[in-house]
Formats: C-alpha cells, sequence, structure tokens
C-alpha cells in the first residue's frame, strides 16, 4: 500500500510537469527588440498584456517628457478641440513593450514611439491583435500632428522591420496634439493623445508685472557692422617741426612740452657767429648802397650838364640797382631766419604756430646746428584716428563712410567720416591706414590712445527677422518663445544676419507670430520653474 502511495506521487508530479510545460509553449514569443534602443530584458521580452499592467523603468529608450498630458480627457474631449467627432478609445495611454505609448481599441492595440537614438527623430509605430505582434504591413495607418500655431502636419507610414515608421523628422519641441486613423481587416480604429513640452502659461497681468515685451515677427532692416582697430594719432597738417635757422649755442629756453603757445611767441634764443656774419654782410651792402647813391648822383648831374657821357650815367644808375637788390637779400636773409637787423650774435627761435608743445629736444648751454628738430608743435583742437584695415576689409572700407570711434580705456565716442585710405599696404602687418578726422576741443581725445571703429558694412532688408532679445538658449540650441493666446512655447529657431538690434531668422518661425523679446528670459525661467524640459 506504501508503495502505491509513492506511484500516486510521482505521477502526480509528472502531470503538473506536462501541464506547465503546454503553458509555457502556449505563451507568445516576445516582440523583436528596437535596435540601439537598450530596453531592460524583461521588458522587452514582456507581453502586451503584461505591459498594460505596469509601466517601464526609468530610463527607457522611448522619447520622454516630463510635462506629458497623455488624452487625460477621452478620445472624443481631445478631437473635438480639433472640430472632430471620433469615439473614445481609452482614457489614458500605457507603456509598451518598446515603452512607447500603448493605445487599445478592443483586441486591436498601437504602441506609439519617437525613436533618436543616432538619427533625427522619427515616429515608429508598433501594432498588435491580442497581444500578438502584426506584420506592419497589415495595417493601413495615417498620422496627423497638430501644433500652436501651426498647420496640421500629415505623416505616411511605411513598413520597416517589425513597425512603421515616419521617415520624417519630428522636429523639436514635441509639443502637440497626435491623431492616429488606423485600418485592420477592414475595421477602422482611431487613437489621440496630448502631448506638452517647452510650454507656460502667461497671463497679460503677468506679462505687465513682468515688463515682458511682446512683438510680431517680420521684415527688417539690418546692418552688418565692422570693427576695427586703430590708434589717436596728431592731425599732420596742422603740427610743425621747429629747427635752429642758424647752429649756435642756445642761451635760453622758454617752452617746455605740454605748454601752450601763441603764434610768433619766443622759444628759445640762440648765440651763433652766423648772425653776425650775415648782420655784416647786411651792413656792407648797405654801405655800398650808400655810395652807389652817391655815385650815382653826380654822374646824374654831370651828365645833365653835359660834362660827361651818357654811359657813366647809366654805369652809375646800374650799380645803384645792384646795391639795392643786395641790400634787400640781405634783408630777407635774416628775416627768414628769424633774425633783426641790430647788431650782436643773437638770434629770437619763435614759434610759428598756435598750438601745444609736443615734443622738445633743446637745454641751454647745447651746441645745435641747423639739422636738429628742437620743438614740435601741434594744433590740438583736431586729431587723426588712424586704421588699421586689413586686406580681406579693403573692399568694404570707403572714403566718405561714416564711422564711430570708440576709446578702448575709457567712455568716449565719436562720430566721423573717413577721409583718406592709404593706397599701400604694409607688408609686414598685411594692413592699409585709413584716416577719420575728429573734434578735439577739450583735448579728451589723447595722442596715443588705442581706439575701436565701428562702421556699417552691409545694409540688407531681410524677409523675417526678431529683436536680438528674444533669442535664448535650450537644449535644442536656439529659440524664441512663441506665443499662442495665453501660451508662449519655444520655437527653435536656425540664424542668419544680425545686427544689434535684429537677427534674421530663416526657419523655425512665421511671418506675423507674436513672440517674447524684451525680457524674453522671464519665459525661459518659468518653463524651469513648471519642469517642462525634454528628457531623453
Amino acid at each position: 500500500m506504501k508503495l502505491n502511495k509513492q506511484m500516486w506521487l510521482i505521477i502526480a508530479i509528472i502531470l503538473l510537469g506536462i501541464i506547465a510545460a503546454g503553458l509555457i509553449l502556449k505563451i507568445e514569443k516576445p516582440a523583436m527588440d528596437e535596435h540601439g534602443h537598450g530596453e531592460h530584458a524583461e521588458e522587452a521580452n514582456a507581453s502586451v498584456g503584461d505591459a498594460m499592467k505596469k509601466r517601464p523603468a526609468h530610463g527607457e529608450a522611448e522619447h520622454n517628457h516630463e510635462k506629458d498630458h497623455l488624452a487625460s480627457s477621452t478620445a472624443k474631449d481631445t478631437l473635438s478641440e480639433q472640430g472632430h467627432n471620433h469615439p473614445a478609445m481609452v482614457k489614458e495611454s500605457v507603456k509598451g513593450p518598446h515603452g512607447g505609448k500603448l493605445f487599445t481599441d478592443g483586441e486591436y492595440a498601437i504602441e506609439v514611439t519617437i525613436f533618436e537614438q543616432n538619427q533625427p527623430p522619427q515616429f515608429r509605430l508598433y501594432t498588435y491583435l491580442n497581444n500578438k505582434l502584426l506584420v506592419p504591413k497589415d495595417s493601413l495607418i495615417k498620422l496627423t500632428l497638430k501644433r500652436l500655431g501651426r498647420d496640421t502636419e500629415l505623416f505616411n507610414l511605411i513598413p520597416e522591420n517589425n513597425y512603421l515608421t515616419s521617415n520624417t523628422t519630428v522636429v523639436e519641441p514635441h509639443s502637440f496634439k497626435v491623431k492616429i486613423d488606423a485600418s485592420y481587416e477592414g475595421k477602422a480604429h482611431t487613437f489621440s493623445y496630448d502631448q506638452v513640452e517647452a510650454r507656460v502659461t502667461l497671463t497679460n497681468e503677468q506679462l505687465k508685472h513682468n515688463a515682458l515685451e511682446v512683438l510680431t515677427a517680420g521684415p527688417a532692416n539690418i546692418q552688418t557692422n565692422l570693427r576695427l582697430i586703430g590708434e589717436i594719432t596728431l592731425n599732420a597738417d596742422k603740427a610743425v617741426q621747429v629747427l635752429p635757422r642758424l647752429g649756435g649755442i642756445v642761451e635760453s629756453v622758454a617752452a617746455n612740452v605740454g605748454g601752450t603757445v601763441k603764434k610768433g611767441q619766443t622759444l628759445a634764443v640762440i648765440s651763433s657767429t652766423g648772425v653776425a656774419e650775415n648782420r655784416g654782410d647786411l651792413a656792407a651792402a648797405q654801405q655800398r648802397l650808400s655810395l652807389a647813391k652817391t655815385t650815382f648822383a653826380r654822374e646824374e648831374s654831370l651828365w645833365r650838364e653835359k660834362i660827361s657821357a651818357e654811359q657813366d650815367y647809366l654805369a652809375a644808375k646800374n650799380e645803384l640797382e645792384l646795391a639795392q637788390i643786395e641790400v634787400s637779400r640781405q634783408r630777407q636773409i635774416l628775416l627768414g631766419m628769424g633774425i633783426g637787423s641790430g647788431s650782436g650774435t643773437r638770434y629770437t627761435l619763435t614759434a610759428p604756430i598756435s598750438g601745444v608743445v609736443t615734443r622738445k629736444q633743446i637745454s641751454v648751454g647745447q651746441v645745435v646746428d641747423m639739422s636738429q628738430i628742437l620743438f614740435e608743435i601741434a594744433d590740438l583742437n583736431t586729431v587723426w584716428a588712424e586704421i588699421s584695415v586689413p586686406t580681406k576689409d579693403l573692399g568694404v572700407v570707403k572714403t566718405g563712410q561714416q564711422v564711430t570711434v570708440a576709446a578702448t580705456a575709457f567712455a568716449q565716442t565719436e562720430t566721423g567720416v573717413i577721409t583718406y585710405i592709404a593706397p599701400l599696404v604694409n607688408a609686414q602687418s598685411r594692413t592699409a591706414v585709413a584716416r577719420v578726422v575728429l573734434p578735439n576741443p577739450k583735448r579728451s581725445w589723447l595722442v596715443g590712445l588705442p581706439v575701436n571703429i565701428d562702421l556699417v558694412a552691409n545694409e540688407v532688408n531681410v524677409p523675417l527677422a526678431v529683436s536680438v532679445e528674444a533669442i535664448q538658449s535650450l537644449h535644442y540650441g536656439d529659440v524664441v518663445f512663441g506665443r499662442y493666446g495665453e501660451y508662449f512655447e519655444a520655437r527653435p529657431v536656425e540664424l542668419g544676419r544680425r545686427d544689434n538690434k535684429y537677427v534674421e531668422v530663416l526657419t523655425g518661425l512665421n511671418n506675423g507670430e507674436q513672440y517674447a523679446a524684451g525680457n524674453s528670459f522671464v519665459v525661459k525661467a518659468e518653463l524651469g520653474k513648471a519642469g517642462a524640459t525634454h528628457d531623453h
């Protein structure tokens, strides 16, 4: 009897094993793993039914959004906002085996993912019947997408591997209403959901409180600016160098560097033997002139009395004229040297113009010659801004262009006009010199001061531009926050030319759209508070 009990126990164990094996064989193999997603193994092997009971762990490859409103109302409610009237299919989506949003209608189900592993984001849809993965081509699916302020986008889905793909990039932000129309074996199925990202709500009162400026995108005139470097120099047209008229010894100096002098003012007194020689030459010429006058008077009298010949009279007249010329010449020599016709060896060196002494190379007791520069005097009421123009910019810089000159060391600017561009390029620096004349009545433009020069290199009218203040940065890159009623939503933009007021928008925004301009960082801050950021 004991043996019989053991046999019955063995038979029972064998029967239980057969039943368990049968159940295992009836379970369908899991859907094919998504290439590149790196899903957890237990989730990839889970059935659609299991997926509806639990959500995947954090870190799955589906495109996730922290702020994701997934059909919190029925599908019918969602679609009625778009003017449609479709029956409700689900009240909320659950996660599918591939980490997507899973929607069911009876025995038929669709899993929606946005795949962006090492590629631009694309829709991928998996279809199921009775929890089994279907052949993608057996379902005809049309997906439409509606964004704030945009026309409806249609995505045609084509079979690929074990899913349907859009083969069209789903541009950022992934904030939109999605409607899916599917047909399988002649039966229609409709699903929909909402997804929100990079969107905040701000009322008119909040806009006013935060001084948030709202403008309209449209055409604008953009000026392309060119910045060059330069230096303040003396106005060479109003600067002179003072050299001695004759070599000699310096007896006194009456001017110093930085001092202001008037035209004709004494700069120095120099003693020179050449002065005595020139004055002696003048005295000798004057004596010869006196003798020539006497001789001429006598010869003229004798000629008139017919005592002497006319030839003697004419010779005396000629000598008188030559003596007069020599006296005049000697006086001009002394006058040109700034030397009076008095006596002695001294002469006075005077200022040829009124201005500031910018250079002095003379001292008492110094022996000087006619080749030495003793003083430099400049009229500082105007100065030059000399600009270094690289060869690549020579085609842009023109005479007559208005520029803004700004000091680099302190806050001072002045507008001027380019008056001259050198015809030669420096062989070492590969730059040419351009010049701007600047007024300097307060002497605030100091010689040698480095400056920046800004000029308008080009001016163009662009079809679409926004304020420079509107550009903010998110993980998408550059964005503008478009306004749609009380909503502000990020619009990734591709930018073109810009100046200090406007920036050209090549893609990402439409003409006539409102956007956050001044204080647009307020929208970005509110976005951060709401946690509505993209989570890859």
